[in-house]
Order: structure tokens, then C-alpha cells, then sequence
């Protein structure tokens, strides 16, 4: 159930992956969603370090239908440029990567992060509990 509408970052999809609880968000909004290669390769390295062989963290994520975007040159000028915006919630790269997909797209970030609520950079976001 693919929702193009909906950009995920590592902490979403790793909620789901755990089966933690998402409060008002339909957890199934997850599955097939887009991701930014960085929070990909985020949620792949939460899952080796949490003791999953890479086969079963790339089965893990494959049975979520991921819709994987390249962290490319535009992507990163939108971190970059979102820097100053979430200093003060103190956002990393990632999470950074994930909000300027979702702005490029014109889609809602959803996050684990209550500290994005804080944020009024122009994309919406849904903090999943």
C-alpha cells in the first residue's frame, strides 16, 4: 500500500520494523513509502548493530517496499539549507536528508521525533506517536 504522499525517516521505519506503537498514524502509511537513501542506510545499520545478518536486514526492509530516492546534489543543498531552520532542535544530517525529500516532493515527513512538531520549515510533518 504505497503512499508517495508520505516521506519516512529512520526512526518510522524502524518503529514499524520493531512493532512499536504509532498512536494516531495507520502504521500501514509506512509500507511502501519513500525514503531517503541516507535514512535507508540508517535503518539497515540499526538493524546489523541490533544483531541481524545484512541478508535479514535487506529482507527486513524489502518486505516494506521501500520507494528508495538518491541522496543526489539537490538533496544535499536542502539539508544544507535547512541547517539553521532545526539547529535549535538539534536534527542530524538524516534527519535533515529526510525533511528536504519531503519538501522536494511536496510531501509530509513522519517521524518518531517529537522534536519535529517544534519545526515550521514549510513541509508537514506527522510524529507518529
Amino acid at each position: 500500500m504505497a503512499d508517495a504522499d508520505i516521506v519516512i525517516d529512520a526512526s518510522a521505519a524502524l518503529a514499524l520494523l520493531q512493532g512499536e506503537p504509532f498512536g494516531n498514524f495507520d502504521p500501514e502509511r509506512v509500507v511502501g513509502a519513500v525514503i531517503s537513501a541516507v535514512n535507508f542506510s540508517e535503518v539497515l545499520a540499526k538493524l546489523i548493530s541490533a544483531g541481524l545478518s545484512p541478508q535479514e536486514a535487506d529482507e527486513a526492509t524489502a518486505a516494506l517496499q521501500f520507494r528508495v530516492l538518491p541522496f543526489d546534489e539537490d538533496q544535499a543543498r536542502g539539508a544544507a539549507l535547512l541547517w539553521k531552520a532545526t539547529r535549535p532542535t538539534g536534527l542530524s544530517l538524516g534527519d535533515r536528508a529526510c525533511l528536504a525529500l519531503a519538501l522536494s516532493l511536496k510531501a509530509a515527513a513522519a517521524t518518531a521525533d517529537g522534536e519535529w512538531s517544534k519545526l515550521d520549515i514549510g513541509a508537514e510533518i506527522i510524529v507518529i506517536r
